[in-house]
This record gives C-alpha cells, structure tokens and sequence, in this order.
C-alpha cells in the first residue's frame, strides 16, 4: 500500500516568497533524486498565506529515506521558519 497524505500549513506573510522558493527547489530535488517518490508537490491555497504539499511514496519507508536525504536536511529548514504555528499531516488511504 502507498504511504500518501496532505500537509497544510500557513506561513508568515513576510516570509512568503521565501517559503516558495524553498518549496520549488525541495520539488525539483525531489525529482531528481527521489525516483521512487510516486507525488511531491505543492500548492497554494485560498486562504491567504496557506499552503499544502501532497507526498506520496511507495512505502513508509520512502518518506523515512526522503526525510533523511542531503537534500532535505540542506532546504527543509528554509521552509520551517517561514511556517506560522505547525503542519497538519492528514493521511490518505486508497479505496478498497
């Protein structure tokens, strides 16, 4: 079964073009260098300020690999400090 879910969060307004250009490199790293990652993408959303990336890989074990990645290590903190508050992860199964 895949491992999916929907991370959605808000980010300080001021750091909002930070925030995206994080998410655009983390995307294209992820493209390159994840060839077993099923989506990784991010969206913006109506609420102003917020945002959601949909991940999904194969198994648990390829987000636990994604995690654990240089690439990750080297940009994930660029886009930390640009979120208000935290991430909602909501978890995404198939239909039987």
């Amino acid at each position: 079964m895949t491992y999916t879910f929907i991370a959605r969060m808000k980010v300080f307004p001021e750091k909002e073009k930070q925030f995206i250009y994080a998410c655009n490199k983390m995307e294209l790293a992820v493209k390159k260098k994840e060839p077993d990652t099923i989506l990784y993408k991010f969206y913006k959303l109506r609420e102003p300020f917020s945002y959601a990336v949909i991940e999904s890989f194969k198994n648990e074990a390829g987000d636990k690999a994604h995690q654990n990645s240089d690439h990750f290590k080297e940009i994930v903190n660029d886009m930390i400090e640009c979120i208000d508050g935290e991430y909602i992860r909501e978890y995404l199964d198939p239909l039987e």
